[in-house]
């Protein structure tokens, strides 16, 4: 286990370096290593582990009885997944969690978090005010997500979501981290559409596209 790493993890912060090692055994933590398009967690199964990414990536996806995809949320190094679902185990998963690419996850017990030991651990109610920290930021997200989805049009959400992503950035030149797929996914909407509403907005002036990559113009 690399701990300079777990330091970085919101989930750590305020807690002091020489006690990892002891809340990583604390709440029975484990390292697992996914594939490319592996599953991680399944819609319908209850868990009570949170997930951390320590390498890799992984995607929020919800699949309806058709088969289309829903992208809800990308999660990257140092973020949490399934925190909401492990602090209420009876509720069954709505999502899937799928590997985008070979990542390492930590798993952490969420009930040993929320309830103290039989030696108290003074990390302990660091942990919980970080988790609902964590748990509130998963919740803005969410309505973010619901924000660049509501407009009716394909150009519309797109440029809400670039909107939001230049505002994160602070610079107009953007790197996402959809493919044009997930893009489309994540914004609930037709690939072959997306792809064409984008070559008409670069005609119109509006972005310059390579890839992942946008540059946003300004209307003159």
């Amino acid at each position: 286990m690399n701990f300079p790493i777990l330091k970085k993890i919101p989930l750590f912060y305020g807690v002091k370096p020489e006690e990892i090692p002891s809340i990583l055994h604390c709440l029975s933590g484990q390292i697992r290593s996914f594939s490319k398009g592996e599953m991680i967690f399944c819609a319908g199964e209850s868990i009570t582990a949170v997930g951390i990414v320590l390498e890799g990536s992984v995607h929020i996806e919800i699949d309806d009885f058709w088969g289309s995809k829903n992208i809800l949320n990308h999660v990257g190094p140092g973020q949490l997944f399934g925190e909401a679902y492990a602090c209420s185990p009876s509720e069954p998963l709505m999502v899937n969690v799928v590997s985008v690419t070979p990542s390492q996850i930590l798993f952490l017990d969420v009930p040993k978090i929320l309830h103290t030991c039989e030696k108290p651990c003074s990390h302990h109610q660091q942990m919980i005010e970080n988790l609902l920290r964590i748990m509130a930021t998963s919740n803005l997200q969410l309505s973010r997500r619901i924000l660049h989805t509501t407009p009716k049009t394909i150009r519309e959400r797109l440029l809400a979501y670039l909107s939001y992503q230049e505002l994160l950035t602070g610079s107009p030149e953007i790197t996402i981290a959809f493919n044009r797929q997930q893009l489309a996914d994540y914004l609930s909407v037709d690939r072959s559409a997306l792809s064409k509403e984008i070559g008409k907005m670069q005609k119109d002036g509006l972005l310059e596209v390579k890839k992942n990559e946008f540059v946003l113009k300004s209307r003159e």
